[in-house]
């Protein structure tokens, strides 16, 4: 089994501190479901289950490859690039 590239050099930015999608609010909204983060650049963006899907459109915008859920307990990431968990 190998290992994704994207995954394993990723960073570990701290949690975030925003409580929202920043898409969201720029555009006043508030009807995120949960939040993802960007591990390039800490993007905080709504999931693939909010009316959105800003995090995927932040990935398909800039190719920035993983993003971490930012929900609180929660400690996943997923890389779009090799559409893989980790």
């Amino acid at each position: 089994m190998s290992t994704c590239e994207h995954l394993a050099a990723a960073a570990s930015p701290p949690r975030p501190t925003v409580t929202g999608c920043e898409d969201c609010l720029a555009e006043g909204r508030t009807d995120w479901v949960h939040l993802r983060q960007c591990l390039t650049c800490d993007h905080i963006a709504c999931c693939d289950s909010s009316p959105q899907r800003h995090a995927t459109a932040h990935h398909g915008a800039t190719a920035h490859p993983v993003i971490r859920s930012a929900q609180p307990g929660e400690q996943w990431r997923w890389c779009y690039v090799d559409e893989t968990i980790g």
